[in-house]
C-alpha cells in the first residue's frame, strides 16, 4: 500500500518538474572571431547589441555585454554564452592601449574598430543597429572584419 502511494505521489511531481524544464527559454552561444590585427599589442573588446538605436556608440554606454580578449599573433576571439534567442550586433575595438575608449586623431580612429556585416566603413556606409545586426536563433560563430582608417 504504502509504495503505491508514493508511486502515485511522484508521478505528478514528475509531470510538474519535467514541464519546468521545458518552459525553460533556450539559449545560445555567440563566438566572435577577429584576425588580420596589424599587432598585438593591447586587447581586443567586444561588445554585443541587443537594441535597435544603439549603434553607433562611440563611449561605449550602450551595450548589452561587454567583455575584452587578449590578442596571439595577430588573432583574437570571444564567446558569449547563454544569450536568448533574437537580433544582436557587435561592434569591436583593437584597443591598443587598453583604455577601453577609441582612440581619435582628428576625426577619424587611430585604432582599429569593426562590426558585424561590415567591410568597410564610410559616409555613405555609417554604423547602424539595423545594418550590423543579425539572428541568434543558433549557437552561431561569426568574424568581424577590423578596419583601420
Amino acid at each position: 500500500m504504502k509504495k503505491s502511494f508514493l508511486i502515485i505521489l511522484l508521478i505528478p511531481l514528475g509531470f510538474l518538474f519535467s514541464s519546468f524544464e521545458n518552459n525553460m527559454e533556450d539559449t545560445y552561444s555567440l563566438t566572435i572571431e577577429v584576425d588580420d590585427l596589424r599587432n598585438s599589442l593591447g586587447q581586443v573588446q567586444y561588445a554585443l547589441y541587443n537594441v535597435d538605436g544603439t549603434i553607433p556608440d562611440e563611449h561605449y554606454k550602450r551595450f548589452y555585454k561587454i567583455a575584452n580578449e587578449e590578442i596571439i599573433n595577430g588573432i583574437s576571439s570571444l564567446t558569449f554564452d547563454n544569450l536568448a534567442a533574437g537580433k544582436y550586433a557587435v561592434n569591436i575595438l583593437h584597443d591598443e592601449d587598453r583604455n577601453g575608449k577609441i582612440k581619435k586623431g582628428f576625426v577619424l580612429p587611430k585604432e582599429g574598430i569593426g562590426f558585424s556585416n561590415f567591410k568597410s566603413i564610410g559616409l555613405l556606409n555609417r554604423p547602424s543597429f539595423r545594418k550590423a545586426s543579425f539572428q541568434l536563433d543558433h549557437n552561431l560563430k561569426i568574424k568581424v572584419q577590423i578596419i583601420y582608417l
